[in-house]
């Protein structure tokens, strides 16, 4: 299956109540060969309107901390737990995240990065360990499988709390080591 085929079988999607409140599919973009794929937790406002992944004030920093790292959006692929938006911006019900779940996976599959960076809590815990503490945890890596999986702070929650901006840094910098330490 390509990406195109996959996106058109995800838009058509009513597994769960999330499809009766949005406005669009936010499937993912970027890179179809990207050697790094961020996941953040499901769409906001701005996605839900345009259809397109990390496009508000969130997104604008992500492109920032791209930057600091030498990468660009055209470099990545990004996509979410869950492809509609949570009501209100609160996080996915567990129920939402699996109906959705398997669209990401596919995603990976189709992208086949080596990196996949979990863009704040909710996605750690769901690609990560269901336990997993972001405040303790970002910036370790662990290897399953073929990926190296790595969780930092979502770009939104360093809108709201400035302070964690310093440990996000030193997260970006053990993804540029390892993206280029794996050529």
């Amino acid at each position: 299956m390509k990406l195109e085929e996959l996106k058109e079988e995800c838009r058509k999607c009513h597994k769960c109540n999330l499809s009766k409140t949005r406005n669009t599919v936010v499937f993912g973009n970027g890179n179809s060969n990207a050697k790094i794929m961020f996941i953040g937790e499901g769409p906001g406002k701005q996605e839900d309107l345009s259809g397109k992944v990390f496009v508000g004030e969130a997104g604008h920093l992500l492109d920032k901390m791209l930057k600091a790292i030498d990468l660009k959006r055209e470099d990545i692929y990004i996509a979410n737990i869950v492809k509609c938006r949570p009501p209100q911006n609160r996080d996915p019900f567990p129920e939402e995240e699996e109906a959705c779940i398997e669209y990401l996976r596919n995603q990976v599959r189709i992208v086949n990065p080596k990196i996949l960076v979990c863009l704040g809590r909710v996605a750690a815990k769901r690609i990560i360990n269901p336990d997993f503490r972001i405040t303790r945890e970002h910036g370790e890596w662990i290897k399953r499988g073929k990926f190296w999986i790595i969780g930092t702070y979502h770009p939104a929650a360093l809108l709201y709390d400035p302070t964690k901006k310093r440990d996000s840094w030193e997260d970006l910098k053990k993804i540029k080591e390892k993206l280029e330490s794996l050529g």
